[in-house]
């Protein structure tokens, strides 16, 4: 009986965790349109970056040269985009990463 009290405890408190996390998803997301022109008329950020992730997702990096700013998003097929992550300290780099002595 112990045992079944602590598994349940253990999973509503992950459920409560995943719904949280999903409310807060929810409302840092809207349609990419008005995302880019809040973050270039805000903050000075254009995309510096783009990549293709899992479920044809496309990831984004925003930054302002000027002021240093950062802003990744995620944008779904349906065209909605979430931010993800933000900070300070942008720089833009432009060098060759060292290659692992097994690889080359």
């Amino acid at each position: 009986m112990k045992q079944n009290f602590w598994t349940m405890t253990v999973l509503a408190t992950g459920a409560l965790i995943a719904s949280s996390t999903l409310t807060q998803a929810q409302q840092n997301c809207a349609a990419r349109d008005l995302v880019i022109e809040r973050l270039a008329s805000a903050y000075g950020e254009t995309r510096q970056s783009i990549g293709l992730a899992q479920n044809n997702t496309m990831v984004e990096v925003f930054a302002s040269t000027d002021s240093g700013t950062w802003t990744i998003t995620i944008t779904n097929a349906g065209g909605l985009t979430c931010l993800v992550a933000s900070g300070q300290a942008f720089e833009l780099l432009a060098e060759t990463l060292p290659i692992p002595a097994e690889d080359a």
